[in-house]
């Protein structure tokens, strides 16, 4: 018998085993894979970015999906906690650009590590390789779990941590929504969120701009009416199915967002590749830097302003023949080349499959969820942390720390059920 059960050997179940074994009570943390942390090792690029230093208002603006829950939570345990948490356990952290914060080594690993060694001092079970079938529960409260090979272990609370639908081969493959569904629970639908889009357009299916990195472009997502519905200014990238990079992974769930609303037809993004700039200001820009070298080639006069394969690519859609001098140019082509530099229209068709996505978008409905404790409000015992709940930020280290401000909440609040049941 133990006092508390926690499923998921992801960021928010390790930090949930830490918590609850901090207040002294008995931990078994089941992983059903071979291994535990396997997505908070690749994360950040095998870098981990632990967490972000923004204040929580910003925090909370880089969750669009319900990071307004995060709140109460972040009331208990927040990202400046998170930083004093690993630093406490001798992993040193850095500060970089957006307010994200990594190690010092950079690696991930050493993060993992550190809370390895974390759960062994606190004496925290670990069961690897074993997958759960089912929650045990009775009429009135959570009572244990069974593993898929018939064992069964029981618990006065079980925190469930295993994940969403995304990155698949970390092992979230979905388990939990049944489980959940079972204890009473909505799992609101589920969509891929921080995923590459897919575009039919003749220049994709020709890969005549893949490989294209576009630096520091303003990339929105218009509606039916043309108007944007969110823009991204960041780097961004052509591919041989479509669009991806940090602007696209950032605008893609406003893609699947605007699609389900007007029944799958296919959205319109606009790139500004002149961010600064618009119609007006860019022709001027273009005109001035013509008339003030009359006799070079247009190609060489503008080539400061645009990487030369996208440049090119323009001036053919604007009608522009490369090699003609500024002197030969006729105006109206020189306002159609500002045009497509700062709003080139293109239409996307979806996005990659939710297995390809970042993150999960939907899950265990918050409505149903005590956002101070992560308790159920159907079930007695029952918490949840971590992507398998309806939350869901951008990537910069939101969505990690959703999870391990989640977990230490439904950690700590699990072991005061756990004692209150003695």
């Amino acid at each position: 018998m133990y006092d508390v059960i926690v499923i998921g050997g992801g960021p928010s179940g390790l930090m949930a085993s830490i918590a609850a074994a901090s207040n002294k009570q008995k931990v078994l943390l089941i992983e059903k894979g071979k291994k535990l942390g396997k997505k908070l090792v690749i994360s950040g690029g095998g870098r981990c970015n632990v967490t972000n230093r923004l204040p929580l208002e910003e925090i909370v603006k880089n969750i669009p999906g319900n990071g307004r829950f995060l709140h109460s939570p972040f009331s208990v345990f927040n990202n400046e906690d998170i930083i004093a948490f690993f630093e406490g356990l001798g992993v040193a952290l850095k500060e970089e650009d957006h307010g994200r914060m990594f190690p010092v080594s950079n690696r991930a690993q050493d993060v993992a590590d550190a809370m390895f060694r974390e759960m062994d001092r606190l004496d925290v079970t670990v069961l690897l390789d074993s997958p759960v079938k089912k929650l045990l529960m009775t009429d009135d409260k959570v009572a244990g779990v069974r593993l898929h090979s018939g064992e069964e272990y029981t618990a006065k609370a079980i925190v469930v941590a295993v994940g969403g639908k995304a990155v698949p081969q970390t092992g979230s493959t979905g388990d939990g929504y049944p489980w959940a569904e079972k204890a009473g629970h909505t799992v609101t639908d589920l969509y891929p969120t921080e995923v590459p889009l897919l575009s039919k357009e003749p220049f994709i299916v020709s890969r005549e701009l893949q490989g294209l990195a576009l630096r520091d472009a303003a990339v929105s997502v218009l509606n039916k009416k043309g108007k944007a519905l969110v823009t991204h200014q960041m780097d961004m990238l052509f591919t041989h199915f479509g669009l991806s990079g940090p602007a696209i992974l950032r605008c893609s769930q406003f893609v699947v967002k605007e699609m389900k609303k007007n029944g799958g037809a296919p959205v319109d993004m606009r790139i500004n590749s002149l961010p600064d700039e618009n119609v007006e200001s860019a022709f001027q820009l273009l005109f001035k830097m013509m008339k003030d070298e009359p006799k070079k080639s247009v190609k060489n006069v503008w080539k400061s302003l645009a990487q030369e394969r996208w440049l090119l690519f323009l001036m053919e859609r604007a009608g522009i023949d490369p090699s003609i001098t500024g002197a030969e140019l006729a105006s109206d082509k020189v306002r159609a080349l500002a045009t497509q530099l700062t709003s080139f229209t293109m239409t996307v068709n979806g996005t990659q499959s939710i297995e390809k996505a970042f993150v999960t978008g939907g899950g265990v409905s918050i409505k149903e969820i005590e956002p101070k404790t992560m308790a159920s409000r159907k079930k007695p015992g029952l918490y949840f942390c971590g992507e398998i709940l309806d939350i869901h930020g951008y990537t910069g280290g939101y969505n990690i720390t959703s999870a391990l401000v989640t977990g230490n909440v439904a950690g700590r609040s699990a072991a005061a059920f756990a004692k209150m049941v003695d």
